[in-house]
């Protein structure tokens, strides 16, 4: 933790230096962990990938003449090493880093003087020929967003949701939307809408796996059911799902709001399409939440009406051969005087005797449906 330690010490006393010094080389500029850093003037790229050193110079030389320029770097799983430096040449808060660095947070959006911190989960939906009780379903990894007035630093663990194509097609964008010319505060709203189309495509790649359990569930299986432990799986992987994609609804709201913060009025209307874009994902993960709760009871309650049935033949079997058990062991006391002892049709009586009661027997089960 010795970075977070630097860092907060460089926030609790500062220290007088020259403003070259700002952009003097340091550790963060290790280039494994970038993935690409760019400028853009006026909504357009300028130049080639450049360093994280290089793209705060330009940015810094562009604003001389006039703003509309910012950088914006991508990250893919940082050490603290390698975000050190890009930490402490953008200002980035301490307790953000922190964050960025070790990831496993809860979707959010914090202000910290002057810039925005966004935690997103982002989900892919994992290819499956057919559900097992270990498949997994929903891959879910995270992104970090760090705003600023003249700067976005893109932070992603995990092995999906690359921006590469949302960078390309907001450069190719530029004679268009021109979001790009709109600043940090629209490129974190294409990462946002980026991050919810994503929830979209996958919400709908789950039903299809719900349909498949609810129809296990009810189809004729001798009354017992689909097999519990799929079920399970997929109420698990729902769950992961709506853990990543639930408390991002609020802090899209508050983006979305008429209110003095870091985002243009113009983009905060953006803010509320994603907005209603997640509340529909949000619906539709807890409607498959529920029709899960409602299957795993249906499922149960099969099992248990087949434990009965199985229960009923039992019981009818043992009553029908407690007959001929009662009147064997009867005549197998040898005592000396019994019943039709001396008869010579005693025996075939009794067998048949016997077989008629026993054969009633079924018929009255069969009838009652125990049998």
């Amino acid at each position: 933790m010795s970075m977070m330690n630097n860092l907060r010490a460089a926030v609790v006393r500062p220290t007088r230096r020259r403003a070259s010094d700002a952009f003097e080389s340091r550790p963060g500029d290790t280039p494994s962990a970038v993935v690409d850093c760019a400028v853009y003037q006026d909504g357009k790229r300028a130049g080639e990938t450049c360093s994280p050193r290089e793209a705060a110079r330009q940015v810094k030389a562009a604003h001389q003449t006039g703003p509309g320029s910012f950088s914006w770097i991508g990250l893919h799983e940082p050490t603290e090493a390698e975000f050190e430096g890009i930490a402490q040449r953008f200002g980035l808060h301490p307790l953000a880093v922190e964050d960025a660095v070790h990831a496993h947070q809860r979707p959010k959006v914090e202000r910290y003087d002057g810039m925005l911190f966004a935690v997103f989960k982002t989900v892919r939906y994992v290819e499956h020929d057919q559900l097992t009780p270990t498949s997994e379903v929903v891959e879910t990894g995270e992104l970090m967003v760090f705003a600023g007035p003249d700067f976005v630093i893109t932070v992603r663990h995990g092995a999906h949701s690359s921006l590469r194509e949302l960078r390309h097609r907001l450069e190719a964008d530029a004679e268009g939307s021109g979001l790009l010319a709109k600043g940090p505060a629209a490129v974190l709203h294409a990462i946002a809408d980026h991050v919810v189309d994503n929830y979209l495509l996958v919400a709908d790649r789950l039903q299809n796996d719900v349909d498949e359990i609810e129809f296990d569930v009810f189809a004729n299986k001798g009354g017992r059911g689909g097999d519990v432990g799929r079920l399970y799986q997929l109420k698990r992987e729902v769950l992961e799902f709506k853990r990543a994609a639930a408390p991002l609804l609020r802090p899209m709201l508050q983006l979305s709001e008429p209110a003095p913060r870091l985002v243009d009025p113009e983009i905060q209307k953006y803010f509320r399409d994603v907005a209603d874009h997640l509340a529909r994902v949000i619906e539709q993960v807890q409607g498959f939440d529920e029709l899960l709760n409602s299957l795993l009871q249906a499922n149960l309650a099969q099992v248990s009406v087949a434990q009965n049935e199985d229960m009923r033949k039992i019981t009818a079997w043992a009553a029908i051969f407690a007959v001929p058990t009662m009147i064997t062991g009867v005549y197998g006391m040898n005592f000396e005087h019994m019943p039709e002892l001396q008869w010579t049709y005693g025996y075939p009586t009794v067998l048949g005797v016997i077989a008629v009661i026993c054969v009633g027997m079924y018929r009255g089960f069969r009838r009652n449906g125990w049998l």
